[in-house]
């Protein structure tokens, strides 16, 4: 494909194109496999980073699986599954047993207490609400004393953050978990030579996890809670706009839980939950990098082939979403942006109209999309505009997002939605603009696919929502979308009686608009705020680790949520530019390893940067930032040997094509720097 060239992007959206209605058709073809437990793995070898192996499994089972009195139970699953198992994260696994039983049974018998006796009193109006301990009697209040102390007594033979420290002393980054309705999976990026590290902690974490800190945990989620939904402006109202909009269908309650469920768990009703939903055959593992197949297979087995087969199967979700009859309203006041959200019944995963809407979507997003032209750059009654498909496995929705800009209101923004919805319903879209948004589509599609992480996520999610496959088919069934295939699930889906209607309109006397975060929701703007606080807490020690963290995860963060990402990166950035002009003093991470070198022999001004600021003949000028970032990767090369030095240069010149054209600078002084080292000890 020489004729591609970066100059030319219609040349390059060909090629792009080209290239990926070929891997459409087939040539994405991990090995998949299933072990006699039932565990399914997707092995998909390729050399394109080298030594860099993105690595996860996923549980099929999401808020969707939970019932009434258990919301939020997967999510919290995600957090348990890094406390530790019987060998990591402890140092004397009787003496944690214990505690944890000791814990139980306090929890249990102040449990029974409140769902009888407080409640009781709650349902009479004696007390405003059960679980708050200003309303405990003298029995409840002693329990719960007794109960934190031994939280307390606990914390001595627990080794906090085990399992992330193992995996980064041998170089993983990326280490984390997300839940969806749908899914929870585990996630990871590490070194080829480190996957027997992954197999044994990931099968332990499977085998013997014991939910350590199971009632301590409960809270940390209560202020996750609180920060994410409690504390933004419009979170409580979507979670009721959610409930309304789902009349049947479990996906009416969220993801993180309702608090009065979270505060009811139980560890009996979590060990069944885990037995039940993370059995090997509700599990698929993916891996995706640069390792060789067979031996790969092998450790797969040693390890992940020991687990037990469950003896009760998962289910099944039974409720289907009855059709709305008509349309439904919700009017708020919130301390924010105004701003609407139309919401329409979709398709579920998998649905012959889900590629269509896709291609919807394609149209109307993005600055040269119907919406932004019209709403953002026409009318400018928006500061933004989008058109969001949401495809779950049990059902699935679509809808219009705005956030009103000067005198707007929602309404203007409806009205202006309306107009658009008439258009696609009444007029074809021509074949010029249908081409364009396609050759977008796929191009996007096929970016994805160069990356370890995004194609280990994709086929994971994927598998856990029905298939795999879907990688390979999906371009070919975009490309096969018409003009009267958007026309006809235009009138079928975005019709009134399907709709439901947010209003939030910005109350009298509400904090002024940061017009710097007016492109932001405000859920998005109420996690800035946060974060900003956060970063005026945080030593330089704790800043260069923020920065090394999100450099690295910059690559994997969704692109609707990559403008958020990119504005906190700037302020971290910021943040540690002022910190370092008011200590130019202190040691960087970037000394110290200069005095581990010298304390090896190297001697000072061969190749060293006396400077400190990246100066010195030869190497790459960099500015305060991008030094505190290159100093953060500096610093881990402590004590690698040369085999290991070899593999992280040989990864990271595997990175530089993958990394963001800012950042390259960074990563280009780093393998200055690391290739001098390497020559030093060779030298030695």
């Amino acid at each position: 494909m020489e004729f591609c060239s970066m100059n030319n992007s219609v040349t390059f959206t060909l090629c792009a194109c080209m290239a990926f209605t070929s891997v459409a058709r087939g040539q994405v073809e991990p090995d998949v496999f299933v072990l006699d437990n039932g565990m399914k793995f997707i092995l998909l070898p390729r050399s394109e980073e080298p030594n860099n192996v993105a690595a996860g499994w996923v549980a099929k089972v999401g808020s969707v699986n939970e019932r009434p009195g258990i919301t939020g139970m997967s999510h919290f699953f995600e957090h348990l599954m890094f406390k530790g198992t019987t060998t990591v994260g402890t140092s004397d696994a009787d003496q944690d047993a214990m505690y944890t039983e000791r814990e139980r049974e306090i929890r249990n018998t102040m449990l029974n207490i409140i769902w009888t006796d407080q409640y009781d009193k709650f349902k009479r109006g004696e007390i405003d609400d059960p679980w708050d301990a200003k309303n405990d009697t003298p029995e409840l209040a002693s329990l719960r004393r007794a109960l934190q102390e031994t939280m307390e007594e606990h914390r001595s033979v627990i080794v906090k953050d085990e399992l992330a420290s193992l995996y980064q002393s041998e170089g993983a980054v990326g280490l984390n978990a997300f839940t969806s309705e749908d899914v929870t999976f585990y996630i990871n990026q590490l070194p080829a030579t480190k996957l027997e590290l992954w197999c044994w902690l990931e099968s332990d974490r499977l085998s013997n996890s014991v939910f350590r800190e199971f009632f301590s945990e409960r809270d940390v989620v209560h202020e996750e809670r609180r920060m994410r939904t409690e504390s933004s402006p419009t979170g409580e109202f979507q979670e009721q706009f959610n409930s309304m909009f789902w009349q049947a269908s479990p996906y009416s309650w969220p993801v993180i839980g309702w608090p009065s469920d979270l505060n009811s768990y139980t560890l009996e009703e979590a060990r069944r939950y885990f037995d039940i939903y993370y059995q090997p055959s509700n599990l698929v593992g993916v891996l995706v990098g640069d390792f060789e197949l067979e031996p790969t297979k092998k450790l797969i087995y040693e390890y992940f082939g020991t687990l037990e087969p469950g003896t009760t199967p998962p289910p099944p979700v039974p409720t289907i979403e009855p059709s709305q009859k008509a349309p439904q309203r919700m009017v708020a006041e919130v301390d924010s942006q105004s701003e609407i959200e139309i919401r329409y019944h979709g398709v579920p995963a998998g649905h012959a109209d889900g590629y269509v809407l896709d291609v919807v979507a394609a149209i109307l997003n993005g600055k040269t999309g119907r919406l932004y032209k019209n709403m953002v750059e026409g009318a400018e009654i928006a500061t933004n505009a989008s058109f969001q498909v949401d495809q779950k496995k049990y059902g699935g929705a679509v809808s219009f997002v705005g956030y009103v800009k000067g005198d707007a209101v929602p309404e203007d923004l409806e009205f202006a939605w309306y107009a658009q919805v008439e258009r696609l319903q009444n007029s074809l879209v021509t074949e010029r603009e249908l081409q364009k948004v396609k050759n977008n589509v796929i191009a996007d599609q096929y970016r994805a696919l160069q990356s370890n992480f995004f194609l280990m996520i994709q086929l994971g999610y994927m598998e856990a929502l029905g298939d795999w496959e879907y990688i390979n088919y999906s371009g070919d069934r975009l490309l096969g979308v018409t003009a009267e295939d958007i026309q006809r699930v235009a009138n079928l889906y975005l019709g009134v009686n399907n709709s439901s209607v947010a209003i939030y309109n910005r109350m009298e006397g509400a904090t002024p608009v940061d017009e710097e975060l007016a492109s932001f929701s405000p859920e998005e703007q109420a996690m800035i705020k946060q974060a900003m606080k956060d970063l005026k807490t945080l030593s330089p020690e704790e800043l260069f680790e923020a920065r090394q963290t999100m450099g690295v995860q910059i690559g994997q963060v969704p692109p609707q949520m990559k403008p958020m990402f990119e504005y906190l990166l700037q302020k971290l950035d910021d943040r540690i530019a002022e910190i370092s002009s008011d200590s130019s003093d202190m040691e960087t991470p970037e000394e110290v390893l200069q005095e581990e070198v010298v304390e090896e022999g190297v001697q000072q001004g061969e190749g060293v940067d006396e400077g400190g600021d990246g100066s010195e003949q030869g190497f790459l000028e960099l500015n305060p930032q991008q030094l505190a970032t290159a100093n953060e990767f500096l610093v881990n090369f402590e004590g690698k040997n040369l085999s290991d030095l070899h593999q992280i240069n040989a990864a990271l010149q595997g990175a530089m094509t993958t990394v963001p054209e800012d950042e390259r600078i960074i990563l280009e002084y780093v393998l200055q720097k690391l290739n001098v080292y390497i020559a030093e000890l060779e030298n030695n």
